[in-house]
């Protein structure tokens, strides 16, 4: 849907010099949603929302009518020309009265009033609506306080769309056919509000989203909820899901354990092709229909298929019925089967199913108001219950007829006794779990209904430190902790190629004199010349071994002769090795 004439491109101006870009002006806020669409700002905010709310509802009743039209036009050329009506005239008023059918108002004709309306063709107008109204949140823009902008657009839309429907049905009145119009303005009127607030709300977390997938209209509405409101929807939700589930599957597994009877009626009927396409068209329609008279058999109350009748799970009693091939699949008259009566479970575990959810998703949990809550729960779970039975139900004409369908006030009566009652002992149950998780276990976080958010990357464990242990003074050494092995003696550092090697006497006198650092300035010694020993007794030294003579050492020319020292004894390093000279007095004197 385009908020341009069809057929027509919308046409960009260039910015003229000195003025500001669409938006750039403005506050800053949410961008606006037709941003970029070939359609300036300025033109969308000029508009009034109840003459957009006009366009959409044109819209969405030109499209259901078109598509209706259609339809019946294709059963006119294929049917007798009176089922459908006489002329071009009939058929567009037949059309507008199956439109007015999918909205759930009713019509009265020449055998009384007819009631009993397929919820699926409801499927048309909710999926027109819906788009509707998010093609209007998107137009208008996004305020900043959304959820009175949701109901805003939901009421723009609804109010026009409900007029013009009353309308159509004051101008398809005729002498053989009178539709309701005030059920057309009711029935119309809240459609258009869920669709179309269902439609505006998903727009509006799908914006914020910024390209993220949104799921339903549902959950988007969920999103737009407060919290504890949000919980007490998803367990109703939960509740009715099972309840409804339990319903169709009573009825498929019935139905084909009657398939025989069904095909007897379609032998009996003999639509033909044209004819076979369409009622299996009004079959499925009425699908929706079948799964809520399920339900209220599970529930307890049953249905009834005209007056005085009864098929629940105390009996079944049964008069004639009208030639529809889905009704094969009601039982036979007397006991009910024994296999049925396992649907009675149905309630309870509904009522588990929706108390655990609502607690589940409070947030925080509670203590003594648990019970309360899966209660109200299972109260408001009866009241959906109820409003949906009387919307399966309804006349199928006069006389015995006149009662078709499950008992409104019964079923929601024992709905909610039975779910809120099992929902408050399961809520009770399921919060007395969550108070006793320990306080340092986090709850698993739960799935948003409105985006496949994919599960990020487990983030790497911080090592743990660990704590130092405290210190400990050490104990005696015991023998045997220790090796107490001599260690190998170390190797003996190798020789010097220019050292004598020494000489050993038996008698050698060990002295051993205090080192005297060598100073940097004196030159080191050279290695002493071996010299021919001379005769005992001639004022020789002996030198650790070594017979020098001692008028052996004379200066080199150019080196400077050390002054003599005035100890008697000397130690001098030459070539690594430490002599001790040391003057003998002369023996002759």
């Amino acid at each position: 849907m385009s908020d341009k004439t069809p057929g027509q491109r919308a046409r960009r101006e260039p910015a003229k010099a000195g003025q500001p870009k669409s938006g750039a002006g403005r506050a800053a806020g949410p961008p606006r949603a037709d941003a970029g669409r070939g359609r300036p700002a300025a033109a969308a905010a000029s508009r009034p929302l109840y003459v957009t709310g006009l366009v959409a509802a044109l819209w969405c009743i030109g499209i259901g009518l078109a598509v209706l039209t259609t339809i019946t036009l294709i059963g006119w050329i294929a049917a007798p020309k009176s089922a459908f009506g006489h002329g071009m005239a009939g058929v567009f008023r037949t059309a507008v009265n199956f439109w007015l059918v999918s909205h759930h108002a009713g019509f009265s004709y020449g055998h009384g009033r007819f009631g009993l309306l397929p919820l699926g063709v409801l499927v048309l107008p909710g999926v027109l609506l819906y788009r509707g109204g998010g093609w209007m949140i998107r137009v208008a823009g996004l305020p900043h306080r959304q959820r009175i902008a949701v109901v805003h657009v939901a009421v723009a839309l609804a109010a026009p769309y409900a007029g013009l429907a009353g309308l159509l049905a004051l101008a398809a009145s005729s002498a053989e056919v009178r539709p309701s119009a005030w059920q057309a303005l009711v029935g119309c009127f809240l459609v258009a509000v869920i669709a179309g607030g269902l439609g505006a709300a998903r727009a509006v977390v799908a914006a914020e989203a910024r390209g993220r997938r949104v799921r339903s209209g549902l959950g988007a509405l969920l999103r737009l909820l407060p919290e504890r409101p949000r919980s007490l929807v998803i367990g109703v939700a939960g509740s009715l899901s099972v309840l409804l589930a339990s319903g169709a599957l009573l009825v498929a597994g019935s139905l084909a354990m009657h398939m025989a009877d069904a095909g007897d009626l379609y032998g009996m009927l003999a639509p033909g092709v044209v004819g076979g396409v369409l009622l299996l068209l009004v079959e499925l329609a009425f699908l929706p229909n079948a799964a809520i008279w399920g339900m209220a058999y599970a529930v307890g109350p049953g249905f009834s298929v005209g007056a005085g009748t009864s098929v629940s799970p105390t009996g079944v009693f049964l008069d004639a019925v009208p030639a529809f091939p889905p009704l094969a699949a009601l039982p036979q008259p007397g006991p009910a089967p024994a296999i049925s009566l396992l649907a009675l479970a149905a309630p309870f575990v509904a009522g588990a199913v929706g108390g655990v959810l609502t607690i589940r998703s409070l947030p925080s949990p509670v203590s003594e108001g648990a019970p309360l809550w899966g209660f109200v729960s299972g109260a408001l779970t009866g009241a959906v219950a109820a409003l949906l039975s009387a919307l399966a139900g309804g006349p199928l004409g006069g006389g015995r007829m006149a009662t078709v369908g499950p008992s409104a006030w019964q079923v929601g009566l024992l709905a909610a006794l039975e779910v809120g009652i099992s929902a408050a002992i399961a809520a009770w149950v399921a919060n007395w779990m969550v108070l006793r998780r320990p306080a340092d276990e986090k709850p698993k976080k739960r799935k948003s209904g409105k985006s496949a958010a994919k599960k990020p990357a487990a983030k790497p464990k911080k090592p743990v430190r660990a704590v130092p242990e405290p210190a400990v003074p050490l104990s005696a050494p015991v023998p045997g902790d220790y090796d107490l092995r001599p260690e190998k003696a170390a190797e003996p550092a190798p020789k010097a190629p220019h050292a004598p090697d020494p000489l050993e006497f038996e008698e050698a006198e060990p002295v051993l004199a205090p080192r005297r650092p060598r100073r940097r300035s004196d030159p080191v010694p050279a290695p002493p010349e071996e010299r021919p020993e001379p005769p005992p007794g001639d004022g020789t030294v002996v030198v650790e071994g070594h017979l020098v003579d001692e008028q052996a050492d004379e200066p080199e020319p150019g080196r400077p002769v050390p002054p003599p020292r005035e100890d008697p004894e000397r130690t001098e390093n030459r070539g690594g090795a430490i002599y001790v000279l040391r003057e003998e007095p002369d023996q002759e004197g």
